[in-house]
């Protein structure tokens, strides 16, 4: 498969009781600057604010599966990982605040918008395709498959997609964030949610990721 590009000149589910307001390209404005008015490193400086703002409001809601409190258990991607900055944070910026603002929204299979409700890889295209412009592909088998080498589990940075499944067999996907954490749409009678790469379940399944901003 070919190597997914972007057209910079567009670069600007589950029971949601209370949904997040979910920021469209307009408002992101200086994170994603049509024709590039914010430099690289304004991006990156906005991109760590709006990331540990959303994270950490996202902490403190409560109950529900929307977030789910970490076990103390060792996960398969080191813990202590570095921070690895974008190679474009405003586009990552972008792809994170969207991922983000659609926790809650219903699960459905074969969904791929906010109102008809998502399954892993709707969510998935959906997002990169309403902030960037950007179509992948729709499942998450071609989703793994996408051109491009392998992530380090301990060099993931936000808005790369990560892999889950059996004996090599790729079955889920989400989107990372930043943190150890990743926002997907996980099963039936669910809702989208942000969830840690070292919770026991995931640490078990995780198979791979690959980077789609480069």
């Amino acid at each position: 498969m070919a190597a997914v590009t972007i057209d910079r000149r567009k670069t600007a589910g589950h029971y949601p009781r209370s949904r997040p307001a979910t920021p469209s390209a307009a408002r992101l404005g200086g994170a994603v600057g049509r024709g590039g008015a914010v430099g690289r490193g304004g991006a990156a400086t906005a991109f760590r604010a709006a990331l540990c703002g959303a994270l950490i409001a996202l902490s403190g809601c409560g109950g529900g599966d929307a977030v789910r409190k970490p076990p103390p258990q060792t996960a398969r991607p080191s813990p202590s990982r570095p921070l690895v900055e974008p190679a474009d944070p405003a586009a990552a910026n972008a792809v994170v605040i969207r991922a983000i603002g659609l926790v809650g929204t219903p699960y459905r299979y074969g969904g791929n918008t906010p109102e008809s409700g998502f399954d892993c890889s709707g969510l998935v295209t959906y997002v990169f395709h309403d902030m960037l412009d950007l179509r992948l592909p729709r499942t998450s088998r071609e989703l793994a498959a996408i051109q491009g080498p392998r992530i380090d589990p301990n060099r993931l940075t936000a808005a790369d997609l990560v892999f889950f499944g059996r004996q090599g067999e790729v079955e889920h996907v989400g989107i990372y964030v930043g943190e150890g954490r990743f926002v997907h749409a996980p099963r039936t009678g669910g809702t989208v949610r942000l969830d840690r790469l070292d919770g026991p379940y995931w640490r078990e399944r995780y198979t791979g990721a690959k980077r789609v901003l480069k």
